[in-house]
Parts: C-alpha cells; sequence; structure tokens
C-alpha cells in the first residue's frame, strides 16, 4: 500500500471517528434535554400541587361545585377506560399487523394501507371524538358511556400498537419461520404458537406508549364518555364516568371558582403522571417477565 493510500485511509477513519462522536453528543444532549423537561415538568406540578393530595383527596368525590373533596371518581373512570381502549386495541392491533407482515402481498395495496395508517397516527384527537360521537354515541346508540370512550380511544390508539406489532414481526428471525414449517407446522400454528410468543415483549412497547395516551386524552372522551360532575362510581360499561385529564381542563376553564382550585388543578395532573406512570410500570414488569421466559 503506497503512502498515499495509507494516509487517505487514515484521513478517512479519522473522519468517521469524529462524525461518530459528534453524533453519540448529538443524541446524549437529546436525552439530556428531555430528561431535564421532564424534571422541571414534575417539580412544578410537585412545587404546587402536593398540599392538594391526601388520602380524603384521593379517595372521595368532588363537593362544593368541586372547590373541594377528591377526584375518586376521576380516578375510576381513567382506568377504566384506559383498560377498556387497550382491550379494544391490542387485538385488533395484534391481527392487523399479523395480516400485513404474514398474509398480504406485497404491493400497492399494502402500501396504501401502510400510508393511510401512518396518517392515522398523526390525526387530532379531536377528530376521533367527533367520529365516536357520530358513530358510537349517535348511530350506535350507546349514549354518552365507558362503552363509547373505550371503542374511540381504542381507535384513537390503534395506528401505534399496529405499526409497533408490525415491526416486532418483522424482528423475528426467518429461521423461526421455517424451521416451524420444516417440522409440518401450518402457517396458522407457526404464527399462533412462535412468532406472536416471540414478538409479543416487543409489541407490549407498543401496548405501554398508547396506554399512556389513552389514560391522557381529554378531546376524545369530552364527546363520548366523560362528564362535568358525576358522584356515583360506574357499575356498567354504559356509564357516564369523570375523567382526570377532562376534570382538569374543567377545573381551568370552567369552574366557578377557577383561582380557588389552583392547587386541585396541580393536584389532579400529579395524580394522572403517576397513575400513567403506575400503569406503564405494571406493563413493563410483564413485559420483562415475558422476555425472561423466552
Amino acid at each position: 500500500m503506497s503512502q498515499t493510500t495509507r494516509s487517505l485511509a487514515k484521513h478517512t477513519a479519522g473522519r468517521r471517528k469524529y462524525s461518530q462522536a459528534a453524533m453519540f453528543i448529538l443524541f446524549r444532549g437529546a436525552a439530556v434535554i428531555n430528561a431535564l423537561a421532564l424534571m422541571i415538568i414534575l417539580f412544578f406540578l410537585i412545587k404546587n400541587g402536593w398540599q392538594a393530595i391526601n388520602w380524603t383527596f384521593l379517595s372521595q368525590p368532588p363537593i362544593d361545585s368541586m372547590t373541594k373533596g377528591g377526584i375518586l371518581p376521576c380516578i375510576i373512570g381513567t382506568v377504566c377506560l384506559s383498560i377498556g381502549a387497550m382491550v379494544v386495541a391490542m387485538p385488533l392491533g395484534i391481527t392487523s399487523a399479523v395480516y400485513l407482515n404474514e398474509y398480504a402481498k406485497k404491493g400497492p395495496v399494502l402500501r396504501a394501507i401502510r400510508f393511510g395508517i401512518n396518517n392515522l397516527a398523526g390525526v387530532p384527537s379531536v377528530v376521533f371524538g367527533l367520529f365516536g360521537l357520530a358513530l358510537f354515541v349517535t348511530w350506535m346508540k350507546l349514549g354518552v358511556s365507558i362503552l363509547s370512550g373505550s371503542l374511540t380511544l381504542g381507535f384513537l390508539t390503534l395506528p401505534v400498537i399496529i405499526g409497533t406489532a408490525e415491526e416486532a414481526l418483522r424482528a423475528v428471525p426467518d429461521t423461526y419461520r421455517e424451521a416451524s414449517l420444516a417440522l409440518g407446522a401450518t402457517k396458522w400454528q407457526t404464527i399462533y404458537r412462535i412468532l406472536i410468543p416471540a414478538a409479543l415483549p416487543s409489541m407490549l412497547t407498543g401496548g405501554i406508549l398508547a396506554l399512556g395516551r389513552a389514560a391522557g386524552e381529554t378531546a376524545a372522551i369530552m364527546f363520548t364518555a366523560a362528564v362535568f360532575y358525576t358522584k356515583k362510581l360506574p357499575t356498567s360499561v354504559l356509564d357516564q364516568v369523570m375523567a382526570l385529564p377532562y376534570h382538569i381542563y374543567v377545573l381551568a376553564t370552567a369552574g366557578t371558582e377557577i383561582e380557588q382550585t389552583r392547587p386541585l388543578q396541580y393536584g389532579t395532573a400529579l395524580v394522572l403522571i403517576f397513575l400513567v406512570l403506575g400503569m406503564n410500570l405494571v406493563a413493563i414488569i410483564y413485559r420483562t417477565k415475558l422476555r425472561r421466559k423466552r
């Protein structure tokens, strides 16, 4: 190798090294900025809302025009809507991903379907709320209820779950499919017994992201599930409920004593964040256990 060639190779290696270092610095900086933003938000909410949080706040319904009391109906309503959304979205999302990745033929139709799914992920939540109002509340006559809200939130989170589930199936090595088919299993048995169990932990990542979005949505439930005020706890999927994000909106914009309820607004927001973190933590622990079993 000539001196010129060695010098050029050394120069190229040096440029790659510096480019890689610069990109790592950029990624670390982005991660630090996100972490700082989260810490600032949490600090702000804790500083302004911790005084409102006590046992009465967590175990009683609102009283005195929602200027006192607690948020128990809101907590129960948010949990019901979030779980209902996952019950709707996870089976539909996984089966759709299985069809798109394992059965659908490659071509313009498949590309159009994926393009539509990607576009749905960017549709504003208020559009889904109006869709739920027209279809579930009015046309199907389910009324403003947990069922209508769960169906609406399920369709809202469906694109995220389809996308992550499809990527999880793509990540399963083709040798799994080939070995299963070589042993005499049918395609459906291969999907049901091999591919889905192998991809399920990664699929749950999409479920965790969707769960957080469903729990924090306001526009999608204000037309389909949430009400301004109710003391009753839900006993049926056709009951109306209060929900934490909608309750925050009501206290901050439509309450009779907005300044008086300011600590309640921050306290409710803090409870919502920790509720979402708690539900996500349960899902992450379950995902970790599934990965250990593999």
